[in-house]
């Protein structure tokens, strides 16, 4: 049985970004070429592409995903999203996610105020969930396979 990796989506050359451009990381390909890979966007399944950005806001010290130009709380979509992602797959070897963004940010992604100033950079959402969910599983972003 070939070993399962989860691999954001746009590092695939999925067309699954907030601004439909491609992410491709050819490295990342290559690196996993032996696996079962499971491409991943909790975005695109739910908000389309392209769609509005989103950020992680701190709000009252917890982080929620909000929509940059309507300003609404998307945080439960993508919570529903990602565990449903994880439920029909429970098992994987390794994890590449991209970085700085929103949802996959690997200890990269911008944590803003309010006022959208950075306060720090932590992880997106799915890479939240995903640590807590896949304890026994490396997961890093595709700045190793550049």
């Amino acid at each position: 049985m070939r070993k399962k990796v989860i691999v954001s989506a746009c590092l695939l050359g999925e067309i699954c970004r907030y601004d439909a451009k491609m992410k491709k990381v050819d490295g990342v390909i290559k690196a996993f070429k032996d696996y079962e890979i499971i491409p991943f966007c909790p975005e695109a399944p739910i908000f389309g592409t392209p769609r509005q950005r989103i950020s992680v806001l701190n709000i009252d010290g917890k982080n929620k995903i909000v929509t940059d130009e309507t300003n609404e709380d998307v945080t439960k979509l993508l919570e529903d999203e990602i565990n449903s992602f994880i439920k029909n797959n429970p098992q994987a070897d390794k994890i590449i996610l991209k970085s700085k963004s929103p949802s996959c940010g690997f200890k990269t992604t911008p944590i803003l105020n309010e006022q959208r100033e950075i306060l720090n950079y932590s992880n997106g959402i799915a890479a939240e969930i995903f640590q807590k969910n896949y304890t026994n599983t490396k997961i890093e972003d595709e700045n190793s396979y550049l």
